[in-house]
């Protein structure tokens, strides 16, 4: 193998830099990647912009953890993994012996290790795929015939689906998704597929709201020059949404998912607030009459990601108009402008294309 290779390699905050690294080094337990696509997601940004906790002062790292790749070399305890398999990485390890991992839920263990988040990532050339995650089952066989980008995509679709799980998105909800990003978008797209009757997208940027509209959504709201509380209510019969999703890092859209909820109703609060400002009007008495379910989900789980990929592989959901742009490795920079500028869904890397 080749002792370099290229890699985005982040040097501290809004510096990301295209540079000749070592070719990672494979243990015996180890896989190694051919990385065919890593996309970029929020969590990628507040990494270069030096806003991630594991990214502190005088970190250099390789950042990308949403990604596919093809196997080149094999460690000589592997045993389940061939040269030449498509697959997808879970990005999130426990430690094996918290309750949090033996429960099933291995991205809240206190001292869990990531790939592109507290290790190295997939903005490279080529990965490593440390033996906790060989052994954990993080490696996923995916299909060869999806578009690698759109494989990648299985990471925040897990995430999508911890939040969906739950809330118990069900046949004949009405579900309100509070935000048109691309995590808003996913939560549209599956619900409709567990069954909802309606899904309704509030949305206060209007290329967001068209987008939404263009990719299925049965109402689309902007909740600034709307009252969403008073449309929802008028296409649900005066009841309210039985199941609401804040897909966005809003306050208002949070305190506002209370009143708009059905009794009944179960409100997952999916988008995190700034840790510097963190606090919401809260009122108890609306959870308390209305008997609401509140809850709150974080990152997915190694599970997550397999009834994700379960879903993928079988063709359940076209995620396929998500990717929205693709950049060579080398163009790193110019692909993370693409990703904050509010019109892309997910930007992909594809290292290779230089």
């Amino acid at each position: 193998m080749a002792e370099k290779m290229k890699a985005a390699v982040y040097h501290g905050p809004n510096d990301i830099r295209y540079e000749e690294v070592p070719y990672p080094e494979l243990g015996p337990g180890d896989l190694i990647i051919k990385v065919l696509s890593a996309n970029i997601c929020g969590t990628d940004l507040r990494i270069l912009h030096g806003g991630h906790r594991h990214y502190p002062e005088g970190t250099v790292r390789i950042p990308g953890h949403e990604v596919v790749g093809e196997i080149v070399a094999v460690g000589k305890d592997v045993d389940k993994y061939q040269i030449g398999d498509r697959v997808f990485v879970a990005p999130n390890m426990g430690k094996g012996d918290s309750r949090e991992t033996i429960s099933g839920n291995n991205n809240l263990d206190p001292n869990f290790t990531a790939i592109g988040i507290n290790l190295d990532g997939a903005f490279a050339e080529y990965m490593r795929v440390p033996e906790e995650a060989v052994r954990q089952g993080n490696v996923m066989h995916v299909d060869e015939q999806k578009d690698p980008a759109i494989a990648a995509l299985i990471e925040p679709l897990a995430c999508v689906l911890r939040g969906q799980n739950a809330v118990n998105t069900r046949v004949g909800d009405n579900v309100l998704v509070m935000g048109a990003g691309p995590i808003g978008i996913l939560h549209m797209l599956l619900a409709k597929a567990r069954g909802a009757a309606r899904v309704m997208i509030s949305e206060p940027q209007e290329l967001r709201r068209n987008q939404a509209r263009d990719l299925g959504a049965d109402l689309v709201i902007d909740p600034i020059n709307e009252d969403l509380e008073a449309v929802v209510r008028g296409v649900t019969e005066g009841r309210g949404a039985d199941v609401i999703i804040v897909a966005a890092p809003s306050k208002p859209a949070q305190e506002s998912a209370l009143r708009i909820a059905a009794v009944g109703a179960r409100i997952n609060l999916f988008g995190g607030l700034p840790k510097n400002d963190p606090t919401i009007k809260f009122d108890s008495n609306l959870v308390h009459y209305k008997e609401l379910m509140v809850t709150g989900t974080t990152a997915c789980s190694t599970y997550d990601c397999l009834q994700a990929a379960d879903l993928l592989n079988a063709g359940v959901l076209d995620l396929s108009a998500l990717v929205t742009n693709r950049f060579p490795l080398s163009e790193v920079k110019q692909a993370f402008e693409a990703a904050a500028d509010g019109t892309n869904m997910r930007v992909a890397l594809v290292p290779g294309n230089d």
